[in-house]
């Protein structure tokens, strides 16, 4: 939007504006005098209070002032000031998010390495042994013999002198090892399976399905049924006829007196009423576990039983 021109101003104010300006020229080049009409030196000039202020502004313009080394060094000063402030305002979030994760990995790792510190001090050091699933075993037999374990940290159990110190005891077929801090060490077994003893001339020799030696006995242990196999532990007869007897039911497996395969299809069962069980091979003995079970409460007064089709049984 132009702005409007100014109004025109009155004939007097005009020619009193002239009048003045027509003044101050001939004052500088000397033409007007003072109330005596006597012509006014360069001296006095200068010393006119009324031409004070133009000269100085004249010489002024016309002489710069010199800028020093300090001003210099004052002005880049200001500018890496401001630049920093400018730096700074911009990257506050940056920081402020760097510093927060800063903050937090160093408190994990604070924590994990005092963690790791305290789990191999003394402070969690062994002090009791428990073992747990022992039937036949005496559990205190095996806390004494894991005894040179206490006082060691927990993180520093030695696991080779465990199961050097576990292999004395056959009936153990697996373990696994439980700290519970601060002070407990908890062993968990699990024993081997007994299937029947075989004779020999040492005498009876209790076995588990894999053939592993459990103990060695002068008379036959009771309630271990005799198994007759003549390629011995180490053939494919002995672990069908292992297989067999753990997946007996518990009564049967309670009468049960012997055990009889010379292959791994013909395996039979004596039991203590006198009565024979055809079992053959391991297959399907679950199915041919309860076909049994039921066929001896439906005809308890059998001679003989065979499940070797588990689907039909045979009562002799």
């Amino acid at each position: 939007m132009r702005r409007p021109a100014p109004l025109p101003s009155s004939p007097e104010g005009r020619g009193k504006q002239d009048a003045a300006q027509d003044t101050r020229a001939r004052r500088v080049r000397g033409d007007v005098g003072d109330a005596d009409d006597a012509p006014r030196s360069v001296a006095s000039l200068a010393a006119d209070p009324s031409l004070e202020g133009t000269a100085a502004d004249d010489a002024t313009d016309r002489e710069p002032q010199p800028t020093s080394t300090r001003d210099v060094w004052r002005a880049a000063r200001a500018r890496r000031k401001a630049l920093r402030a400018e730096i700074r305002r911009f990257t506050q979030r940056s920081r402020r998010r760097r510093i927060i994760w800063s903050s937090a990995i160093g408190a994990i790792v604070l924590l994990i390495g005092g963690s790791v510190a305290a789990a191999y001090s003394p402070l969690f050091a062994v002090q009791k042994i428990t073992v747990a699933g022992a039937s036949t075993l005496d559990p205190t037999a095996i806390e004494a013999a894991l005894g040179d374990q206490l006082g060691t940290p927990l993180a520093l159990v030695d696991t080779s002198k465990v199961k050097a110190a576990l292999l004395a005891f056959p009936l153990i077929e697996t373990y696994a090892l439980e700290a519970r801090p601060p002070h407990d060490l908890t062993v968990r077994i699990v024993e081997r399976t007994p299937v029947g003893v075989i004779r020999s001339e040492a005498g009876y020799t209790l076995v588990d399905a894999a053939g592993v030696a459990l103990s060695t006995t002068a008379d036959q242990p009771a309630g271990q049924p005799l198994i007759d196999v003549p390629g011995g532990v180490d053939s494919t007869a002995f672990r069908t006829a292992g297989l067999v007897v753990r997946s007996l039911p518990a009564d049967v497996r309670g009468a049960l007196t012997g055990v009889r395969a010379t292959t791994a299809d013909d395996v039979t069962l004596t039991l203590n009423t006198g009565m024979t069980v055809v079992w053959g091979s391991a297959e399907e003995s679950a199915l041919k576990a309860v076909t049994l079970s039921a066929t001896m409460i439906a005809h308890p007064d059998a001679g003989s039983i065979d499940v070797t089709s588990p689907d039909v049984a045979v009562v002799g």
